[in-house]
């Protein structure tokens, strides 16, 4: 039977005295890019209420049915007024881009979404506002305007040449007077200037009052850009920061929940754990994938407990945000040659490891996507064809109906049911919503194995990444009698001191206390 639950490691406090939320640990999380989603007015753009209408494909409240995906909670990317189409860049900070809906749309979708037992948190984007604010459109055409210390500026005896952490331009010359401005990402991306004490109570505001939305938290678009430099000073800057925003949001909802973006090694993402909740793991995605394009292992398993261990370091709570893709990056079934085996089985991976797992979306049914970015957001494929709900706001390049939730519905031998099933196994164990990792030595390296443990269960966990069968010998202290908990192959073999696996498959065993 499948049961709903509660984290085992949320007991404890931080060192900052914050409470972890209850919604970490609960399960799967799902990334909407709500133009490509479902359109429920036939505009041809996915909208807030074509969220709230596919609720029940998401997760339908009745964890006994099978018939949804069970997720336990949604990111929504960007949904405030913006010029562009990714809507990074926003206008207005209380408002829903009309294009998707209005507030009560976002009110009718959280609500719903609660009452399925799913949260919603909403992508925050404050390093930066649209160059088409009226703050910034203010600031720009008059320096006496109360709005011109929101952003930061320079004059001609600045280094105008500075680069950014990745070879960018980033003091942009004012299009509406004099001087020079800061812009980690481009010009029409203007940085607020968080140094303002002004700036600071502005966005935490913002953040109080999407929480009194509905929302449940936040993802954190560029977490680790809200001060100028990524030295130790900037860092440590940044850091407090997002304790001052949590300690206020907390105000709200004891409960929120943070997830930050910061894209670097996990020596620099590890102490933004003093502030956030979990923060994406994107070098154990891109471990993951390696592994499975390659078929050999990578050392997916040490490198996760390498960096929990880390991260745990900083805070004993933290709760890793581990992924496959996001909306930045080539999608799952591209990496990986659309070859559907292998993205079973990086599901299988992501989902038998620690932490607060992420989908994006599309990724369920195997949609592909490669760069530039608007090609990794494509319109999420409902039907082969045309149907009702199915966006049309960008003709697809990758996607043109090759695969779909229709088609897949009718397979039970489909990526999108493996989906289901993953993610269902993971709430049936509590071992495997632990934070419980061991890395077994297989002894082969085209196979990933670990123990996952709890107070109730210990799990083996065997991955085999390479195209042929592998028979592994156990360790002296795991040949206990084992049964198989979940196999992805039927061919799977567990004898008194081998275990055999397939090619391509996953088999998890337990202690067999009956014998």
């Amino acid at each position: 039977m499948l049961t709903m639950f509660a984290s085992s490691a949320m007991a404890e406090q931080d060192m900052n005295g914050h409470k972890p939320p209850n919604s970490a640990g609960s399960g799967v999380f799902y990334e909407i890019y709500i133009n490509s989603f479902y359109d429920s007015n036939g505009d041809g753009h996915g909208d807030l209420k074509g969220i709230t209408q596919k609720l029940d494909y998401l997760n339908d409240g009745n964890p006994r049915s099978g018939k949804d995906l069970q997720v336990s909670g949604l990111w929504l990317m960007p949904l405030n007024p913006s010029p562009s189409y990714h809507k990074y860049d926003v206008t207005d900070y209380y408002q829903v881009d009309p294009q998707y809906g209005n507030l009560n749309d976002f009110r009718t979708l959280t609500k719903e979404a609660k009452r399925k037992g799913v949260k919603v948190i909403i992508d925050l984007v404050i390093n930066h506002s649209s160059s088409e604010h009226p703050w910034f459109k203010e600031a720009s055409a008059n320096p006496q305007s109360k709005y011109h210390d929101y952003y930061v500026w320079a004059d001609e005896n600045t280094n105008l040449d500075e680069k950014g952490s990745w070879g960018q331009q980033v003091w942009h010359k004012n299009p509406n007077g004099e001087g020079y401005f800061y812009g980690t990402f481009w010009s029409g991306m203007p940085d607020l200037n968080f140094d303002n004490p002004k700036v600071r109570k502005e966005m935490i505001k913002v953040g109080k009052y999407w929480l009194q939305q509905g929302a449940d938290g936040f993802r954190l678009d560029a977490a680790m850009h809200i001060f100028k430099g990524q030295t130790k000073d900037g860092a440590d800057k940044n850091i407090t920061w997002w304790n001052e925003f949590r300690s206020e949001m907390e105000k709200i909802n004891p409960n929120v929940y943070l997830a930050g973006e910061v894209w670097d090694k996990p020596e620099t993402i590890a102490p933004y754990y003093e502030s956030l909740h979990s923060l994406f793991n994107f070098d154990l995605g891109g471990t993951i994938l390696n592994s499975v394009k390659n078929g050999r292992d990578q050392g997916i398993a040490t490198f996760s407990e390498k960096t929990l261990k880390l991260y745990k370091s900083y805070n004993k709570a933290a709760l890793d945000a581990p992924f496959l893709s996001n909306h930045d990056q080539t999608r799952v079934m591209s990496e990986l040659g659309g070859d559907v085996r292998k993205a079973k089985l990086a599901a299988s991976i992501l989902l038998t490891l620690p932490g607060q797992p992420f989908l994006y979306y599309g990724e369920e049914i195997g949609m592909k996507g490669e760069k530039p970015d608007e090609y990794l957001r494509e319109p999420m494929r409902w039907y082969k064809g045309e149907g009702l709900g199915q966006t049309k706001w960008e003709e697809p390049k990758y996607n043109k109906g090759e695969v779909s939730v229709e088609a897949q519905l009718r397979d039970n031998d489909s990526l999108l049911e493996s989906y289901r099933t993953l993610i269902r196994l993971r709430e049936e164990h509590e071992a495997l919503r632990s934070d419980s990792l061991e890395p077994i030595q297989a002894g082969s390296a085209s196979v990933t194995a670990y123990e996952r443990s709890s107070g109730k269960e210990t799990l083996y966990v065997y991955h085999n990444l390479s195209g042929e069968p592998v028979t592994i010998q156990m360790k002296d202290r795991d040949k206990e009698k084992r049964k198989v908990v979940f196999s992805t192959s039927k061919d799977a073999k567990v004898r008194k001191e081998t275990v055999t696996i397939p090619a391509y498959s996953s088999l998890i065993t337990q202690e067999d206390r009956k014998s």
